[in-house]
């Protein structure tokens, strides 16, 4: 299907530079990476409380 190489990552890291700015990054950055920890912590809950259960 479709194969992203380096050259293409890099593009597309480009891009979005420039529609976002160099300022905003870091924030969406911090924005994505809590959202992944309350990802993970949820699931982590979720089986911890299934092991209690049983």
């Amino acid at each position: 299907m479709f194969r992203l190489g380096v050259p293409e990552l890099l593009i597309i890291a480009i891009i979005i530079l420039f529609l976002f700015g160099g300022r905003k990054l870091p924030e969406m950055g911090k924005g994505i990476g809590e959202g992944i920890k309350n990802f993970k912590k949820s699931i982590k809950g979720d089986e911890a409380s299934k092991e209690n259960r049983a």
